[in-house]
């Protein structure tokens, strides 16, 4: 085969893609598949409300220095606190929360993905104005150390390498050169979430641990001793002896003093611990925090979380919510399928846009409500 006739035969296998990217496009969309680049992203409809980003407030605050009190060693509170979605909390939710706040303990919070677990986090820092929320991501890598801090020392052992390239002048005379001083080491290491949320600050910090339940065996005892004390040492800054040492946070452009590398809480911070019940944890570590379990929200609750979050809905969209609560209970409850409260919202929302047209029904009840658990 020639390469004209191998080119012909690809054109002739496109021509049925060209006919239906002829037909008329839906009014939503604003991605066409066409060739030509045009400005349909103006067109754009504004976000949906959990995904929008424009009107938060800062999300990680600088820590001021000065904020440290010489009487009671206090930080002040970052004032940027990230907008949180409605939670709408139970009320057996809302005892548990303020137990965890009365007794100063950690609160595991357990439930099947998509819930609400990490929602409920943002909307305690939100309510309660305890700034932005300190963020720890576990995984089966995860050691306590990186949650309290990271120290780069070999980005310091390069940074003296390059100070010592540059000449002295009395080199060239004869003079001894002297060594080259090293760096501050307090731009070389940073509390992690845990290590900030230690901090002795003078309203609690909201730390989140996600997904606990995928860190390692040992893991959860390593965090309930620092839980336990309220403090621990930076072994890099307790060597080197000196009395004050400034270091970064986690917070963006945060920065803290610490004395002889101690870092100590003075409020224990609202810990949320968010697991998937994938594993069992220690008898130690459980009669240490209030546990609370999330389940599976009923109609009547999806409902009110449709309304939150999309409290726009016309009659034809009301229609829409009904159908598609009334399919995610029955693939749940019937089917046994794994499904998120953030699919519900996500089916319903473009629902919005498709739900006069049949075929397009059927794509957003197989699409945006397909089971988590499934292949």
């Amino acid at each position: 085969m020639s390469m004209r006739d191998a080119a012909d035969g690809f054109g002739r296998q496109e021509a049925p893609s060209a006919a239906v990217a002829a037909d008329p496009a839906p009014d939503w969309w604003i991605y066409r598949g066409v060739s030509e680049p045009h400005d349909g992203i103006r067109d754009l409809p504004p976000p949906p409300p959990w995904r929008s980003f424009a009107d938060r407030t800062q999300e990680h605050a600088r820590s001021d220095p000065q904020g440290m009190s010489a009487t009671d060693g206090e930080h002040a509170r970052p004032d940027g606190t990230r907008g949180a979605a409605p939670y709408l909390a139970e009320r057996e939710e809302i005892h548990l929360v303020n137990m965890a706040l009365l007794l100063r303990r950690p609160l595991l919070v357990t439930g099947p993905p998509g819930v609400g677990k990490t929602t409920l986090a943002y909307s305690i820092a939100r309510e309660l104005k305890l700034g932005p929320v300190l963020r720890w991501s576990v995984s089966s890598r995860t050691t306590l150390r990186e949650g309290q801090y990271e120290y780069d020392a070999i980005g310091r052992l390069q940074d003296v390498g390059l100070r010592g390239r540059f000449i002295d002048p009395r080199a060239q005379t004869g003079a001894e050169t002297p060594e080259p001083e090293p760096p501050d080491i307090g731009h070389y290491l940073r509390l992690g979430p845990l290590g900030t949320a230690l901090l002795p600050w003078r309203v609690p910090r909201v730390l989140l641990i996600d997904e606990i339940d995928k860190s390692d065996v040992d893991f959860p005892n390593d965090l309930l001793h620092v839980f336990e004390e309220g403090e621990f040492t930076v072994l890099e800054l307790a060597r080197l002896r000196q009395h004050l040492t400034r270091v970064m946070t986690a917070d963006s452009d945060g920065w803290a003093e610490l004395t002889r590398g101690q870092v100590r809480c003075h409020n224990f911070p609202v810990v949320v611990m968010t697991s998937n019940g994938e594993r069992d944890f220690p008898p130690a570590f459980l009669r240490r925090c209030i546990r609370l379990e999330i389940r599976r929200p009923d109609r009547r609750k999806l409902f009110r979380l449709l309304a939150a979050h999309l409290p726009d809905l016309d009659a034809a969209s009301s229609s829409a919510c009904a159908t598609l609560v009334d399919e995610f209970l029955r693939r749940q409850e019937q089917d046994g399928s794994e499904l998120a409260n953030d699919q519900l919202l996500n089916a319903v929302r473009v629902a919005q846009q498709v739900w006069n047209d049949p075929g397009e029904r059927a794509m957003v009840v197989d699409h945006l409500l397909r089971p988590l658990n499934e292949g």
